[in-house]
């Protein structure tokens, strides 16, 4: 089906979430799951998001952070070895 989102667009739309509540509130794995899930419907699988999140992970775009729990974050300038120019950082956000 045509209309089927890429697990490239599901990445997206997962970090713009992360972007979007940073700060506000801490977001599971499963918390974005189930937000794509609403979001797509049956279009969308619950291994389309995991591969999303791979991505996410993989890219650096967003890292885990464990905090009482595990929650995907932005990274943190002071925690990155290298400064990697055009992600977002946590501390770049006006809170």
């Amino acid at each position: 089906m045509a209309d089927e989102p890429t697990v490239e667009q599901v990445a997206d739309d997962m970090f713009k979430m992360v972007e979007e509540t940073m700060g506000k509130k801490n977001l599971k794995a499963g918390d974005l799951t189930k937000a794509m899930i609403a979001k797509y419907g049956d279009e969308v699988s619950k291994q389309d998001c995991k591969a999303a999140i791979r991505e996410l992970m993989d890219s650096a775009r967003t890292v885990y952070s464990y905090f009482g729990g595990s929650y995907i974050t932005l990274p943190k300038k002071e925690a990155c070895n290298e400064w990697l120019p055009g992600l977002m950082y946590e501390s770049d956000l006006i809170l």
